[in-house]
């Protein structure tokens, strides 16, 4: 496990050499909130961490519902059995592992680990205008029909979930990276997910925060070549 902190914002990375996977603690003014819960054997680091920032952890938000992001989920709820879960309304039906279509959705088959066996059950399902604490709901569909970005109104930064990644190059979801080709194979909707990222392009973040890669701050140029090489794999 690897952490890292950039104000109020706790990035905790594992298997961070091999295959990130990243779920993040937000500071609160006398707790946080944990954004995705990672894989099942990362319940007790987890819990570690928000031992070390000295803050409990009393809500928890999913940006979808693939495995790698909803891991520890029932495990943690064990540890914490007020904990707070929050979703979509539209990726509720992935954690309970109902991967049909909605009619009015883009005919893509919903792709990636999609949960068989989770147990725990969302208290809020979330629309986009929703606030957590200080973090904003912005809805960002493409990796999967209900993926979800936080946007910290204190600061600007956004976490992003898989909707873009970092590691192995920035790429919108559904480019593939050669270097890590993994959020790319697990994308919905490669179309949705260009407009989604050009939306929270247009929010001008401070720093964008994703499920499998490093922080990185100052994103602007980042984000605009992101959508650029997406634009034209499109077209191609």
């Amino acid at each position: 496990m690897k952490m890292t902190s950039k104000v109020k914002l706790h990035q905790i990375s594992f298997m961070p050499r091999l295959f990130p996977v990243n779920c993040y603690l937000v500071e609160e003014e006398h707790n946080v909130t944990l954004i995705d819960a990672a894989m099942p054997y990362c319940t007790k680091k987890i819990l570690l961490a928000a031992r070390k920032i000295g803050k409990p952890i009393t809500n928890i938000i999913l940006t979808h519902a693939h495995s790698d992001h909803v891991g520890s989920l029932d495990m943690l709820k064990a540890s914490i059995p007020e904990l707070c879960v929050h979703i979509s309304t539209r990726d509720a039906r992935l954690l309970a592992g109902d991967t049909t279509l909605l009619p009015t959705e883009l005919d893509s088959p919903i792709r990636g680990g999609v949960p068989k066996r989770i147990q725990t059950q969302p208290d809020v399902l979330l629309s986009e205008g929703d606030r957590i604490g200080s973090l904003e709901v912005i809805a960002s569909p493409g990796h999967t029909p209900g993926s979800i970005t936080l946007l910290d109104i204190r600061n600007g930064s956004l976490v992003v979930g898989d909707a873009m990644q970092t590691r192995g190059g920035i790429a919108v979801s559904g480019i593939m990276k050669p270097l890590f080709p993994f959020p790319a194979l697990a994308t919905w909707n490669r179309e949705e997910a260009l407009v989604s990222v050009q939306k929270l392009r247009a929010l001008n973040p401070s720093l964008i925060a994703v499920g499998h890669g490093n922080m990185l701050e100052s994103p602007e140029a980042h984000m605009d070549r992101a959508i650029e090489e997406a634009k034209r794999q499109l077209i191609s």
